[in-house]
């Protein structure tokens, strides 16, 4: 499963992402599990990759392909731009989420 956790700050603004595990790690292969991998992964390197080429803001990400560990987070405020690809990716996330669900995909909002 991937458990996603969005990072918030008190204006409920999406000020980053925390992602761990693979939605192919069932112990029975169920269809729907690599295109769940597939989506998540490309939405969310689509979004980091966005915010640095048509920004400027600053970010920290971390990921390890084994684990499915990814991280990003905003290193001190954002643009109006990152804001809006951080709020697409969520949308995304919460569209394959509610489409799939458990066992392949779980989020939690977390206030920073």
């Amino acid at each position: 499963m991937i458990n996603v956790t969005v990072l918030v700050d008190s204006k409920q603004n999406y000020t980053g992402i925390e992602m761990l595990g693979h939605a192919g790690l069932a112990d029975d292969h169920q269809d729907g599990q690599e295109l769940v991998c597939a989506a998540v992964s490309a939405l969310t390197l689509n979004m980091a990759n966005s915010v640095e080429q048509f920004t400027d803001d600053a970010f920290e990400a971390d990921m390890d392909e084994e684990t499915g560990l990814f991280k990003f987070r905003f290193a001190q405020g954002f643009s109006s731009e990152s804001k809006l690809l951080m709020n697409s990716l969520v949308f995304g996330l919460e569209d394959i989420a509610e489409m799939y669900g458990e066992p392949y995909i779980k989020i939690r909002f977390e206030e920073v």
